[in-house]
């Protein structure tokens, strides 16, 4: 098992910024790539963005490419996910994931492990 716990979610204004971290206790991801998704209100969990192990790929969904950055710190087992710009249709609960791989998966069922998620809302 991997216990990720999620943070930094809240309540904010479109166009605000709000910076949420994904942290490990008691296990190393360096060998993992990560991920971070949402589930709006009614919809289907989604992928936002991804991370290989190293932090030397990254990948994003076309919605957020130029306002979300997502990032790592193998030294801290915490990776991060930066959200400018915020919109009214990024409300969601924002969940991160896990899975011991050199590639890096892009849908929910391909990873392995998850938190239990943080809720950004955005106000119009």
């Amino acid at each position: 098992q991997v216990p990720l716990v999620e943070s930094g979610g809240g309540l904010v204004q479109a166009g605000d910024s709000l910076r949420l971290s994904c942290a490990a206790s008691g296990r190393t991801l360096s060998s993992y790539a990560m991920g971070w998704f949402r589930q709006g209100p009614g919809k289907e969990r989604e992928f936002v963005a991804a991370i290989n192990y190293s932090g030397g790929y990254t990948y994003y969904t076309d919605s957020v490419k130029g306002r979300f950055t997502i990032s790592r710190d193998n030294a801290k087992n915490t990776m991060y996910l930066q959200m400018n710009s915020l919109k009214p249709e990024d409300t969601a609960v924002y969940y991160c994931a896990a899975k011991p791989s050199i590639w890096v998966p892009k849908t929910v069922a391909e990873y392995d492990y998850w938190g239990q998620g943080t809720q950004v809302t955005v106000s119009s």
